[in-house]
């Protein structure tokens, strides 16, 4: 067999292997692994590599020494998921760095960090002073979490007593100018309904590059010409100022109007239009 046949051969089936490992193993982002993890992960590139082209060694001993830095992190990480005290022997254990605005500085020397080095991890997180910081905690993957104190938190909707709606995953019904179909039938559309929202706003499926669906069912194209622009939805808008209109309508004809039942009747209805507005407010206005 020629060489470079062989070669060949090794290397897609060092990167099948690979793959496997991999792929078995879990996902992770670069960020999240432990060192261990890590070493293991270059160890396996390197395994691969090596029996891709060394052909004086045989290519078993090679799939073999890529199982064993497989199964033996693997069943690791199967024991750790089970036994608490080995998942922090093996992986550590976040490191109080700052409490109640003070930073700990045996903390820091455990954790070989400096001044610098936590406000570098302090700024990448937009805050820029430690008073302000209430607990800070440094993770075993070397993430800084950092909890600020409730005078320094943004407002939440919640802190001003604002009614909200939950957030609905929107769905994306077409990608590089063709129809998801799947997407449509979740949220209960068809093709029909789809083209008659495109053609409202002037466009065809073939022109919209990604187009999106929110639980309102409202539409948003983003096409392929960057120099074309689409309006946005108004229905919500639209549908918010129609009602408040009505309301002001009803308060005028109570107002205006000299028979006392009718005066009673607007009035009523006045204030059922308030309420319902005040009610839906908050899914209109998003």
């Amino acid at each position: 067999m020629p060489q470079w046949i062989e070669i060949l051969l090794r290397s897609l089936g060092a990167l099948v292997s690979l793959f496997i490992f991999t792929r078995i193993l879990g996902k992770k982002q670069i960020s999240q692994l432990t060192f261990f993890e890590y070493v293991t992960g270059i160890t396996l590139g390197e395994l691969a590599g090596f029996i891709s082209t060394d052909m004086e060694r045989h290519y078993i001993l090679g799939i073999l020494a890529m199982s064993v830095w497989f199964i033996v992190p693997f069943g690791l990480e199967m024991l750790t998921l089970k036994s608490k005290i080995l998942r922090q022997w093996l992986e550590g254990k976040g490191t109080v760095l700052i409490k109640e605005g003070k930073v700990l500085e045996d903390s820091l020397k455990k954790e070989r960090l400096t001044a610098d080095e936590l406000l570098e991890q302090l700024r990448g997180k937009n805050v820029f002073r430690t008073a302000d910081v209430e607990f800070a905690v440094m993770e075993s993957s070397g993430e800084l979490s950092v909890l600020l104190k409730k005078d320094k938190q943004p407002l939440t909707p919640s802190d001003m007593n604002i009614k909200t709606v939950n957030e609905v995953e929107p769905q994306t019904v077409i990608i590089d100018g063709k129809i998801m179909h799947e997407p449509l039938a979740t949220i209960g559309l068809n093709q029909g309904w789809l083209k008659t929202e495109l053609e409202k706003v002037g466009v065809t499926v073939e022109n919209v590059f990604l187009a999106q669906v929110d639980a309102y069912q409202q539409l948003y194209v983003d096409l392929f010409d960057d120099k074309l622009t689409v309006p946005l939805p108004q229905a919500k808008a639209l549908l918010l100022s129609t009602l408040k209109k009505i309301q002001a309508d009803l308060e005028l004809f109570a107002l205006t109007t000299r028979n006392a039942d009718a005066k009673k009747m607007y009035g009523e209805q006045a204030q059922t239009m308030d309420k319902m507005v005040s009610d839906l407010k908050p899914m209109l206005q998003n």
